[in-house]
């Protein structure tokens, strides 16, 4: 083969395929649903009658992801987060074009979910101010806002490792994406949620931070996941598939659904 020939080769390998309409409104509906269910819970789990502890939330969290994979992966890719799909297309595995429609479509299902929320649960919802995160003072060393980007920034690179190791690796186990995709949002909201509620998702922190009027360290909440998974992602890239010579997994092979 010519240098001109495995030059197009390697190309045709991080070429991503044309996403559409279908994509786009999976993509809306999969964030609206996340974010709903998640900001859902929390709400009404500031009620004295139905307490949610950390282990309880992370379930949510993790269940929620899982069944959203399996029913919109086929469609879209299931990225459902704005940092996701900003870590992908470091590495290609998406365009520019649809990138930015896919953040679009997450931006807007996640506020929708967040005013939902806000209908369904007005005065129930207020204590935990409909699910928006919040740095805890008490839990950072010193009140930190720079190790509040940490630890954000940290749990989406966990989230996005569990996304390249299950649904870009070709000989990764992609029946158990979701499982494993959730399973990893899960943990990671177990372990940075005390600290900074867990978002590690643009939307996810957007929409209910619209429902409440509260965008206290909004610049943590977006800049630290998208940070995360693009380190993830080129990371992975640089440690796991091009040491193996692997190309990554065709698109609409991501994840099942």
């Amino acid at each position: 083969m010519t240098g001109t020939e495995q030059t197009t080769s390697r190309r045709d390998e991080y070429r991503p395929e044309p996403r559409g309409p279908a994509a786009y409104g999976a993509e809306l509906v999969g964030t609206f649903l996340l974010v709903f269910l998640i900001c859902g819970v929390v709400s009404v789990g500031k009620n004295k009658s139905l307490p949610l502890d950390l282990s309880g939330l992370a379930l949510v969290h993790g269940l929620a992801l899982m069944v959203i994979v399996y029913a919109l992966g086929g469609t879209s890719g299931a990225h459902v987060n704005p940092a996701v799909t900003i870590g992908l297309l470091t590495v290609r595995k998406i365009s520019p074009r649809d990138a930015v429609a896919y953040v679009i479509c997450q931006l807007i299902g996640g506020v929708l979910a967040g005013l939902l929320v806000l209908l369904l649960f007005t005065d129930i919802g207020k204590a935990a101010s409909y699910g928006t995160p919040a740095l805890n003072d008490d839990v950072l060393n010193g009140g930190s806002v720079w190790l509040g980007l940490v630890a954000e920034g940290l749990g989406a690179f966990i989230l996005m490792w569990a996304i390249m190791g299950l649904a870009v690796n070709p000989k990764g186990e992609s029946a158990l994406a979701g499982v494993g995709i959730g399973g990893a949002l899960g943990v990671a909201v177990m372990v940075f949620g005390p600290a900074t509620g867990g978002s590690l998702n643009p939307a996810r922190w957007l929409g209910p931070a619209v429902a409440s009027g509260d965008f206290s360290n909004f610049w943590v909440y977006i800049l630290a996941p998208v940070l995360g998974t693009a380190a993830a992602a080129l990371g992975y890239r640089a440690l796991v598939l091009e040491r193996r010579g692997l190309p990554p997994r065709a698109p609409r092979e991501e994840i099942p659904g």
